[in-house]
């Protein structure tokens, strides 16, 4: 037996350890994931308190259903929260158009380290982070993150090329500053 179907079945018995198992295996892994839409560690803590309030309470209603299930229900359940709490602080904009972003050369994101890549990220303004977290890391089309941000298709895509534009600017400077 693998330790999720482990897991689940010590919850679903009862036992009150298993759930703290539970939080020490994936805490973790959800707090990367809600750091990546918040921006900031203490927003990211509190989406994260709330993801496994919903996470306990509903722990033995999942079905195992092989290796990585248990892992991969909790990653959605802070993708989630973390829309939901950005949907709750912020409205995203729904402005199509791109007069104040320029042409950035491609950058070489392999010479960037990750720990640098993802400050980057999280420094976006709010609503191309997280419509570059749902486009990138989650492999959202523009119409699903359309419909679930309640914004336009091509939106969602202006703030996607934004996002990448702003990225692209960031990477090429820290390449500058770190080989010359």
């Amino acid at each position: 037996m693998g330790i999720e179907e482990q897991i689940l079945q010590d919850i679903k018995n009862g036992k009150k350890e298993a759930k703290r198992r539970l939080y020490d295996r994936y805490s973790g892994m959800a707090m990367s994931v809600c750091m990546r839409y918040m921006g900031n560690r203490d927003d990211a803590a509190d989406v994260l308190q709330d993801v496994f309030i919903k996470v306990l309470t509903r722990v033995g209603e999942i079905g195992y259903r092989g290796e990585g299930t248990l892992r991969s229900w909790i990653l959605r359940v802070a993708v989630n929260e973390s829309l939901n709490a950005l949907r709750n602080q912020k409205h995203f904009d729904d402005a199509e158009t791109l007069t104040d972003v320029h042409e950035e050369e491609e950058p070489d994101v392999g010479k960037v380290p990750l720990d640098v890549l993802m400050n980057f990220i999280a420094r976006l303004p709010d609503g191309y982070r997280t419509v570059f977290n749902m486009f990138v890391m989650e492999r959202m089309g523009h119409k699903e993150i359309a419909r679930q941000l309640g914004i336009g298709v091509s939106s969602s895509a202006s703030q996607l090329l934004r996002a990448k534009r702003i990225l692209a600017r960031e990477i090429n400077e820290y390449i500058k500053q770190t080989e010359g």
